[in-house]
């Protein structure tokens, strides 16, 4: 199971958020470089980048900013998984071009789904991933503020069908809480679709994520607020693996 801690970016800086809100933003750091060292140093071989800003199409010059920083987080070795605001076929050549060793698209692949299909064509699904981001099992598009009109489960058959092979499943209800990750329902959205599944969302202690270790269809979780809390040491997390 691979473990990839959240490096989540708002005008260049490493925050986090409650629920997805932009009213609840905590921040951790002015260096994503020197946070995506620490957890190099640890160990991982995945970091897992969001581009808030271009998630919430707000504010272009910061959603730049953090693009900007994505060839200079490549370079610190783990592979990067990068996602937020990719709009366009456009858009994910030019994360790919940066240096992201994938791509996570989600209001794309639910508003465009001839473009999702084109892109695991011509890219591979190694390095197509989709972001299923639910509150309550169904949708959320465009930084989780707009409702993708289906459940979790019905777009995951639909995007099973073209080719893709690896989702990020976050439960919007959990997110930045720390009330721990919701791992029944990722290996549901896996058994019923085929898919393999990034657990994400609310995730709060290693015996949280031990749990989640050998469960069908989990290919990884992603860990945020508690690796920032301390609630999680990534070091020791690693070596109960």
């Amino acid at each position: 199971m691979n473990i990839y801690p959240a490096i989540d970016l708002r005008n260049g800086k490493v925050v986090r958020l409650k629920y997805g809100d932009p009213h609840q933003q905590t921040t951790y750091s002015d260096d994503p470089i020197e946070t995506a060292r620490r957890w190099a140093e640890a160990g991982s071989s995945w970091i897992h980048v969001v581009n808030l800003d271009g998630a919430f199409g707000d504010d272009a010059g910061a959603a730049a900013i953090n693009r900007s920083l994505l060839q200079s987080l490549a370079a610190v070795g783990p592979k990067i998984q990068f996602g937020g605001g990719l709009r366009s076929i456009d858009d994910v050549d030019a994360a790919l071009s940066r240096g992201a060793a994938r791509v996570v698209i989600g209001t794309l692949a639910i508003e465009q789904p001839a473009v999702l299909r084109d892109a695991v064509e011509r890219l591979g699904s190694d390095r197509v991933v989709v972001g299923l981001d639910a509150q309550q099992g169904r949708v959320k598009t465009r930084g989780w503020q707009s409702d993708g009109g289906t459940d979790a489960i019905a777009i995951g058959r639909q995007i099973r069908s073209v080719g893709v092979n690896l989702v990020v499943h976050t439960d919007i209800g959990r997110d930045g809480d720390l009330s721990g990750v919701n791992g029944d329902a990722s290996v549901e959205l896996a058994r019923e679709t085929g898919l393999q599944v990034i657990a994400s969302g609310g995730c709060r202690s290693i015996e949280d994520v031990l749990r989640l270790k050998n469960r069908p269809g989990i290919e990884g979780v992603i860990i945020g607020r508690a690796l920032y809390s301390g609630a999680i040491d990534l070091w020791e997390l690693f070596s109960r693996l």
